[in-house]
């Protein structure tokens, strides 16, 4: 019987210490598997946070090149404003000039008819004068008018002769019918020296001589003295050679130069003018 208790009693202790030694074993293991699990959830706190703070700077990122995108888009959109308005200014300006470009040629085409109108006019009164004693032509603008001296005046005088008086006076008609011309009286001598008591030298002589044709056409036929100039050259102009008596007779002579005044010109220039009208010389 005390054999059997014993027996008893040894296999409980086996029992006891087979279930204790079990327990702890599972213990630890359970021990390790939590430790795991901590550690492998603060790894996963340390991967989102990682996570979070690469999308805060990803969406930081997204604004900022957003923000510069709205900022060069806006830049890029006020310097393409500005430069249509720069153009479009650009475009009326040249249209402007453009505009005054054609005002311009047409008026000076009128202003070219004017001359060419001027220059027959002269010619058709001037018709029974000799050829050898005057040329009428067109240079710049202008209607020249040269009168040799011979038919103007004596040799060595600045008294107007009858044919000259005569030649004058039908020019005069025509700058009476036109008031729109200036007119610039000069007179030419020859290269050979001349003293009188009268007169010093060519320069007195040439000048004489201009002076006699606009107080005529002041006096005698009232031409305005504002659109009349006197001057000489004395022999510092010539037409041909003074070493010949041919050369030396055309230089004697007195030029008329005949301009149409040119105010609507400058006023196209300085944008006042307004529309050219018709071309007219009265004959």
């Amino acid at each position: 019987m005390r054999n059997r208790i014993s027996q008893l009693g040894v296999a409980l202790l086996l029992i006891t210490i087979a279930t204790s030694c079990v327990g702890k074993k599972k213990y630890v293991a359970s021990q390790k598997h939590v430790e795991k699990l901590q550690q492998d959830s603060a790894q996963f706190v340390s991967t989102v946070n990682s996570l979070k703070a690469d999308l805060q700077r990803a969406e930081t990122q997204y604004d900022q090149y957003k923000t510069k995108n709205e900022n060069e888009r806006a830049a890029l959109l006020s310097q393409l404003e500005a430069q249509g308005t720069e153009l479009s200014e650009k475009d009326q300006a040249l249209q402007l000039r453009a505009q005054r470009l054609r005002a311009l040629e047409s008026r000076l085409e009128q202003q070219q008819q004017i001359v060419n109108n001027l220059r027959k006019t002269v010619e058709d009164a001037l018709v029974n004068i000799d050829d050898e004693d005057l040329t009428v032509e067109v240079k710049n603008g202008k209607v020249y008018v040269s009168l040799s001296d011979k038919l103007l005046f004596p040799s060595g005088s600045a008294k107007l002769n009858k044919e000259g008086e005569e030649a004058i006076g039908k020019l005069a008609k025509v700058l009476q019918q036109n008031e729109k011309i200036n007119i610039d009286v000069t007179g030419h001598t020859d290269s050979i020296p001349i003293k009188t008591a009268k007169y010093s030298d060519n320069w007195d002589l040439s000048t004489a001589r201009a002076t006699t044709i606009t107080r005529l056409l002041t006096e005698e036929y009232n031409v305005p003295g504002a659109r009349l100039t006197a001057s000489g050259m004395s022999d510092f102009s010539p037409v041909a050679t003074n070493s010949t008596k041919e050369g030396r007779a055309k230089n004697r002579r007195t030029e008329i130069i005949l301009t149409p005044k040119l105010e609507e010109l400058f006023k196209i220039l300085d944008g006042t003018a307004k529309e050219p009208a018709q071309a007219e010389v009265t004959e």
